[in-house]
């Protein structure tokens, strides 16, 4: 009996935003293993080139892109180098966000509130929008976006994150729905509390760590690697009838 090739990305060229740590570079690491030319994307080149490097000293294919999605001219000249670079584009990896205010939603500073809405709305609209018109020419493509177990239940002092992934999910189905005419998927992974620098707020806080893991099941905190492999599911040909979903990976919180 020979093994699936479901989850084979060879030939796909996958885009991967905040690939410089955390989430986005186990996404990226996975993706490149599974066969994708994976572009490794952050703010800054220097924070997502070594994700590159590594990936292809481990025998992979990845090119280090510059790309703060909260400035649209930024996207507009990403993807204008993506299509002369590579003529298409297969997967992307919505997974770039920010959370700059952790405070009473009464103490919402405006800046703070713009900021959040520009990246993890905005952003997340116009990388889709820009990534859907060349998949749209390919006939095909899958378009994931990452949001967080806050859409569904606010977090404690993240009111406008939370808000922002709320939309992530409903913005997701939009995509899926208008875009399945053109063989295009979009899906949401909505991540439970994964150890990471951009939740070291919650996950180094003990008193806020163990207050959290007494409504986790799983009874700890998951690893990045293990939202990397939800990511592969829905980039691949394993989720072929799978559009508009989101799925929570959580350690059972939801539940």
């Amino acid at each position: 009996m020979s093994k699936t090739h479901l989850f084979d990305l060879d030939g796909k060229i996958a885009f991967v935003s905040g690939a410089s740590r955390g989430i986005g570079e186990a996404i990226a690491h996975l993706l490149a293993q599974q066969g994708a030319h994976v572009i490794v994307s952050s703010r800054k080149l220097d924070g997502c080139q070594p994700v590159a490097d590594a990936i292809v000293a481990a025998g992979g294919k990845a090119t280090a892109v510059a790309c703060h999605i909260g400035e649209l001219e930024q996207i507009q000249q990403v993807f204008t180098s993506i299509r002369e670079q590579f003529g298409r584009l297969d997967i992307l990896v919505n997974n770039a966000a920010t959370n700059p205010q952790f405070c009473n939603v009464l103490d919402t500073d405006v800046s703070a509130f713009q900021k959040t809405v520009d990246v993890n709305i905005r952003g997340y609209f116009f990388m889709s929008v820009e990534a859907g018109k060349l998949m749209r020419e390919n006939g095909a493509g899958s378009i994931i976006n990452v949001a967080s177990i806050n859409a569904v239940s606010p977090g404690h002092f993240q009111g406008i994150y939370s808000m922002t992934k709320a939309a992530v999910v409903n913005m997701t189905k939009v995509f899926a729905k208008e875009c399945a005419q053109f063989g295009i998927r979009c899906n949401a992974l909505l991540p439970g509390l994964t150890d990471t620098r951009f939740a070291s707020a919650l996950v180094k806080n003990d008193t806020i760590l163990n207050a959290a893991l007494q409504q986790i099941p799983l009874k700890r905190v998951a690893d990045p690697k293990e939202m990397a492999g939800a990511v592969l599911y829905l980039a691949s040909a394993a989720s072929s009838y799978t559009t508009g979903t989101a799925l929570n990976v959580d350690g059972g919180y939801l539940s």
